[in-house]
Parts: C-alpha cells; structure tokens; sequence
C-alpha cells in the first residue's frame, strides 16, 4: 500500500463516517443524553462493524455475505428494535417530567449501559448489509485486495479506526457541548421528543427497507 493510497483511502473513509446518517445521530443523541463515554461506546461498536466488513472485503466472502441474507436481516431487525426503543424512551421520559415536577434523572443503566451503547452501534453498521457491498468494491479501488500483506492489512484496519472513529469521537464531544450549552433551552423538551420521533421512524425504515 502506498502513502498516497493510504492517504486517500483514509479521506474517504472519514468523508464517509462524517456523512449524516443514523450511526451519526446515534451517537450524537447517546452522547447528548448520557454523557461522552456513551457516544463513545457506540462509536466504538460502529468502528468495529466497520473492520469485519472490511475483514469479509478482504478475504473475498462478498458472495458468502449475500448467501447470508437471512442472518443480516435478523441483525437489521434488532438493531431497528433498538433504534425504535430508544426512541420511545427518550419520548417516555420527556412525558414524564410534564406530569411531574422533579423526576430525577432517568439512571444510565436504563438506557442499555455502556455494553449496550457499543452492541446498539454494531448492529446498527451490521444491519446495513449493502456496507459488506460497498466495502467490496471501494478497497479494490485503492488496493490490489489478493496481493495484500499483513502488514498491509494491519494498516488498513488502522486506517479505518482513525478515520472512522475520530470523525464519531467529535460528534460524541460536540454533542456533550451543545447538549451542555442548551440545558436551559426553553425547547430542550420538545427537541428531544422529536429526537425521539426520529428514532423511531429511523427504526421503522430499517426494518422495512430491503
């Protein structure tokens, strides 16, 4: 692998990472709602979706993902299972603070943990099956996938932890800041209720999308 295309690859992944999508919103609302480390989780979990898809790019299982159809499906469900749950929960909880005048803070646990934060974006990058695809047909772009090294397929799974996983790192951080600038937000409520709505109806679309 060349410095110039590692260099390209790696703008591209993070171009791609930057993108808006739901893996982004989830971490920004994990990150906004629970703390860093949440967003971090979940950054972490898309990252590491990420380097098996690359895995199944690199050593040719393209044509056994697609006959795996069923079982990314199944993946896609859970993860849109859990997009919808959040949803609902963020919403439960705005509700609740209507009707009462101190709710203590909903605790962290009840939002999935940290475990469930890294499970949650896992499958979410999992369930999108078309990654398997499209990593299959950006790498050869860049790299000849059948003369790679070790040494250069270490480098490529660092490429793709840099790239992807600093670009989620700072929605994880700008979220916690923007969430800290409008705790006094007269909205704030009404914004995370229609965060909520978004979940869900980003749960449903990933559920029925084929």
């Amino acid at each position: 692998m060349t410095l110039f295309s590692a260099l390209t690859l790696f703008l591209v992944l993070a171009a791609m990472a930057a993108l808006p999508s739901s893996s982004v919103a989830l971490v920004v609302a994990r990150s906004a709602v629970s703390g860093v480390p949440y967003g971090l989780a979940v950054s972490l979990g898309i990252v590491a979706g990420d380097l098996i898809f690359i895995a199944l790019a690199v050593l040719g299982m393209t044509a056994l993902a697609a006959e795996l159809g069923a079982f990314f499906a199944l993946i896609r469900y859970a993860a849109a299972a859990y997009l919808v749950w959040f949803g609902i929960s963020l919403i439960r909880g705005q509700l609740r603070r209507e009707q009462e005048q101190a709710v203590p803070e909903v605790p962290r646990a009840a939002w999935g943990g940290l475990p469930g934060s890294f499970v949650a974006g896992l499958l979410l990058t999992l369930g999108d099956v078309k990654a398997i695809f499209f990593y299959a047909s950006l790498l050869p772009t860049f790299l000849d996938l059948a003369a790679l090294s070790s040494g250069d397929i270490a480098l490529l799974s660092a490429l793709c932890v840099a790239a992807v996983g600093s670009v989620k790192v700072v929605y994880a951080f700008a979220a916690q800041r923007l969430a800290a600038r409008a705790s006094g937000f007269a909205h704030a409520r009404k914004a995370k209720m229609l965060a909520g709505g978004f979940f869900v109806a980003a749960g449903g679309y990933l559920a029925l999308k084929g």
